[in-house]
């Protein structure tokens, strides 16, 4: 079955920029290819939303590329911190679809329990320390 065989999409890199110690964090958007989003549906994936800063990251970095008519922010485990982010930071009719929830981020801002690092765990660890 192919429900998105003809969309459009757009490739965002964007990672973890820890400071001086792992608690202290900004999100990097290093690379970014994207399409005209004007009145287009917009979905958002990120396997694990923690933080929200990540989302939020990306979410600012797609805005030259115009205003979508929907937005959808998809994640497989989010926390609770995360999911209150996102809704006070995105605009109201965002549509949040979170299959399970965990309570707990770590002093690093990592889910607990989660599944790890998700973009070491499918792409390898980071070279940036």
């Amino acid at each position: 079955m192919n429900y998105f065989d003809t969309a459009e999409n757009a490739f965002i890199s964007a990672y973890r920029h820890h400071k001086d110690t792992p608690e202290i964090f900004e999100i990097i958007v290093e690379y970014l290819a994207c399409p005209d989003l004007s009145n287009k549906t917009l979905i958002l994936a990120d396997p694990m939303l923690a933080t929200g800063q990540s989302m939020l990251a990306t979410f600012k970095a797609l805005k030259p590329f115009g205003s979508p008519k929907a937005i959808h922010l998809v994640s497989v485990i989010g926390a609770q911190k995360g999911l209150d982010f996102v809704t006070n930071e995105f605009p109201e009719d965002t549509h949040l679809w979170i299959a399970t929830v965990d309570e707990t981020l770590n002093n690093k801002g990592y889910i607990v329990p989660g599944l790890g690092d998700a973009g070491d765990l499918s792409f390898g660890e980071k070279l940036q320390k």
